[in-house]
């Protein structure tokens, strides 16, 4: 099994918040001596390893000179499988679609985590990134605190999920509604597309509406972590 190296206070604290099982390795420069210790112990009392380093053997073990102090090699969080049948309910659910670096998963993680978005469903096709060391870190802990979700036929799952969500696409179209414009009166489904092409035609076609983030055309959009941020903010209340 392929581990996962979770580095950065902040993300290594949530993932001992919330999964601390899954910790299996744990890894600190001495400038990070008293933050790890409620790690530390955790670790010893799981007879565990863990262990001060120096910054060449850290920086190593991390795979990236941006470590913060500390890493953990940590099992790989399982991602439930999106069950149409059942699918996740709630006021606002978050889908990516083609979104392929991890540092924007990350950042649109942080945000949906800081905005108190509960769950978040990404689709599996060619090229999407998935959780990893370089989403946990840009996440600073975010990833930890949503319901993670993932399908590999978004469309069908956009449609599931009709009954119980309105399902609108973030698009740059002249037919998308301006964000201060679109409905509340239901819980919504919010579409984040590609980085370069925005959401494929299959999903587009399923969902019933579009929104657009109105700005001063001085530039075409935003990075796509970036609108996530500004959505969420309006949208995820």
């Amino acid at each position: 099994m392929k581990h996962d190296v979770i580095c950065g206070a902040q993300a290594v604290a949530a993932l001992f918040a919330r999964r601390p099982d899954d910790a299996l390795r744990l890894f600190y420069l001495a400038e990070q001596r008293h933050a790890v210790g409620p790690w530390c112990a955790t670790m010893a009392a799981a007879k565990k390893p863990y262990r001060l380093v120096d910054a060449a053997e850290l920086e190593k073990v991390a795979a990236t000179s941006h470590h913060g102090g500390v890493a953990v090699v940590a099992r790989p969080r399982a991602l439930s499988n999106f069950d149409a049948t059942k699918p996740p309910r709630g006021k606002f659910l978050l889908v990516l679609d083609g979104i392929g670096n991890p540092h924007n998963l990350g950042a649109i993680a942080r945000s949906a985590a800081f905005f108190n978005c509960p769950t978040l469903l990404i689709g599996e096709g060619f090229g999407a990134a998935m959780p990893s060391g370089a989403a946990y870190r840009t996440a600073e802990g975010g990833l930890e605190y949503l319901d993670l979700y993932r399908t590999r036929d978004l469309p069908a799952a956009l449609a599931a999920l009709e009954p119980y969500y309105r399902t609108v696409a973030a698009t740059l179209s002249r037919e998308a509604v301006a964000l201060p414009e679109l409905p509340r009166d239901r819980p919504l489904a919010l579409v984040l597309g590609n980085e370069e092409s925005g959401c494929s035609p299959e999903v587009l076609a399923v969902c019933r509406r579009q929104v657009r983030i109105p700005g001063s055309k001085r530039v075409q959009s935003l990075n796509v972590a970036q609108a996530a941020a500004v959505l969420l903010h309006a949208l995820c209340g």
